[in-house]
């Protein structure tokens, strides 16, 4: 049976010497030394006749006495997880700062290490690399689509240019970008631009023009960017071509947060025209990116 830490002083495990409140579900930012009186009133003894008040006195003493033994009991005992093995449920050296931010036990959501990333609709994991991306409402990561990268994409069409080639109207990959002589994110999103293009809306792998081609392209935007904490950078093109409405293309280029010298390049196709996604929503996934097992807001699973 499952058992929680009631609130009280314990032992600070951060802070040799103190003492730390714990609200029942984790540490709080008030502490004191251990000889300090505890913020909480105590209750007072009513008077009464033939010294009943000292009896009361007497009775509120031996109460805290089993009460301080009952929540050192729990602290100890724990839970038996099946092999006889009990682990404590309340504060743990393991889970806890002396600064009180982090109230997770060890193996919950928010302790040292950070959690696997969920497996689900909402996120998109790439293992390699390191992170996740947050997936739209509606968008799906297809599994047939050829290519060494983690995909997710949203509404499969015939392509307007070959009607026997099948096209999306957005379309999100992740990779570790191609090594060459472009050492910056800037030059790698510069160079992959037009590599890009051209695969989304030029030729695709059987050579065949799914667009009827790019006839023209304007630049959008190319900046730096900051994206799950490291700086990178972007550059958006609007391309227009020969069959359809043409659309947008981006690449996002960071360092890569699986502690290697290794770039990340994030590319975005979508369709131009009432069928494509807003180009908006670049921006809102590229926000949304986090490095796997970051639980922060706007991380894993969060909406966009």
């Amino acid at each position: 049976m499952s058992m929680t830490t009631p609130p009280g002083w314990y032992p600070d495990p951060g802070v040799p010497g103190t003492e730390r409140w714990w609200d029942g579900s984790g540490w709080t930012a008030h502490s004191r030394v251990p000889d300090s009186p505890a913020p909480q009133p105590q209750p007072q003894p009513a008077p009464g006749r033939n010294g009943g008040g000292g009896k009361l006195v007497a009775l509120t003493a031996a109460g805290s006495v089993l009460v301080t033994a009952v929540v050192l009991g729990v602290v100890m005992l724990g839970n038996d997880d099946g092999d006889g093995v009990k682990t404590a449920t309340g504060p743990s050296t393991s889970a806890s700062s002396p600064d009180g931010k982090n109230s997770a036990g060890p193996g919950e959501p928010g302790a040292s290490g950070g959690a696997e990333p969920p497996d689900d609709a909402a996120v998109l994991v790439d293992q390699l690399n390191k992170i996740t991306l947050p997936v739209p409402d509606g968008w799906e990561k297809p599994d047939s689509i050829a290519e060494d990268s983690t995909v997710m994409a949203v509404g499969q069409y015939e392509c307007p240019g070959h009607s026997s080639a099948f096209c999306w109207h957005g379309k999100v990959t992740s990779r570790t970008a191609p090594t060459g002589d472009e050492t910056t994110a800037k030059a790698i999103a510069e160079k992959d631009i037009s590599d890009h293009a051209e695969a989304a809306y030029g030729r695709d792998v059987l050579d065949r023009q799914v667009h009827g081609g790019i006839t023209s392209h304007r630049q959008l935007t190319s900046a730096p960017v900051v994206v799950a904490g490291r700086t990178g950078h972007v550059v958006r093109w609007r391309v227009s071509t020969g069959a359809g409405p043409g659309g947008y293309v981006q690449s996002l280029v960071f360092p890569s947060a699986a502690g290697t010298e290794a770039m990340v390049l994030v590319r975005f196709a979508f369709d131009a025209g009432p069928d494509g996604p807003e180009p908006s929503l670049m921006d809102r996934i590229t926000q949304g990116i986090r490095q796997a097992g970051d639980s922060g807001s706007g991380g894993v699973g969060s909406k966009v």
